[in-house]
Parts: structure tokens; C-alpha cells; sequence
């Protein structure tokens, strides 16, 4: 079947694939060739996709999926293959997310912590380090 995975600002990937798991809001879910056809939004997570046994890993956040029987088509907010993630940049931002749900603010701002903001940026650097790790970015 056809992956299509696209940001608004570039296609990451479009090529023929044997298996698809992607993270829907409500869940990872899986999808092979003749896939019963719906919609999904999609979460932070990361999408694993297999041809024959190579396993390609990327870290998306946010978007929509589309699943035909063909093909599988992710509009994602954001993606991003292992080897462009800075791990020491996604470890600062787990650490600083941390603090933040914990109500401290790491730079030192005074006002409220907006809790839902600060657990979004802990699981999308999370998931890029996942990616980063078993990606081997």
C-alpha cells in the first residue's frame, strides 16, 4: 500500500509499504493492505511503518491520518526523521516540560503554568527521544 506522510511544509515520505502504526489521538493503531477505509486525528507520537523487515521510525505531532485500502495518507503538524533530531535539545525540553508540570516555570516566569501545554511538550520530547533512540539519529 502507498504512505504519503506530509507537514505543511515538506513530504517526508511516499512510498509503497507493507505495514503502518500511527498514533491516533485515542490510540496507536495499526493498518496493512485492504484496511477498512476511516479518518483519525492523530496525537504526539511516534509512526513506525515496514517494508518487508526494515522498520522506518518518525516522530509526529498532531494532524490527521486517512486509511483506504490502498493507502495511508498522515497530515501531521510536525514530523521528523531520527537523524534531525538533536537529542541534547529534546532532553532540555523533557527536563524544562518536567518542571513545568511539577509548577515551576525554568525560566523564571511569574503567572500561571498551563499544565495541558507543558504534558504536550513533555510527550513530544519523548517521543523524539524514543525516535532518536531507536532510530538511531
Amino acid at each position: 500500500m502507498l504512505l504519503e506522510l506530509a507537514t505543511p511544509t515538506r513530504q517526508l515520505v511516499s512510498e509503497e509499504v507493507d505495514e503502518v502504526v500511527a498514533p491516533g489521538s485515542e490510540g496507536y493503531f495499526g493498518v496493512l493492505p485492504g484496511h477498512a477505509a476511516f479518518l483519525a486525528t492523530l496525537g504526539s507520537g511516534e509512526v513506525v511503518y515496514r517494508r518487508g523487515r526494515d522498520e522506518v521510525h518518525l516522530a509526529v505531532h498532531g494532524g490527521f491520518a486517512e486509511v483506504t485500502p490502498e493507502r495511508v495518507i498522515i497530515l501531521a503538524e510536525t514530523a521528523e526523521r531520527p537523524d534531525e533530531i538533536d537529542r541534547t535539545r529534546a532532553e532540555r525540553a523533557r527536563q524544562r516540560a518536567e518542571q513545568r508540570m511539577t509548577g515551576r516555570d525554568p525560566d523564571g516566569a511569574e503567572g500561571e503554568i498551563d499544565y495541558d501545554d507543558a504534558v504536550a511538550a513533555y510527550q513530544r520530547a519523548l517521543t523524539r527521544l524514543l525516535v532518536v533512540a531507536i532510530g538511531g539519529g
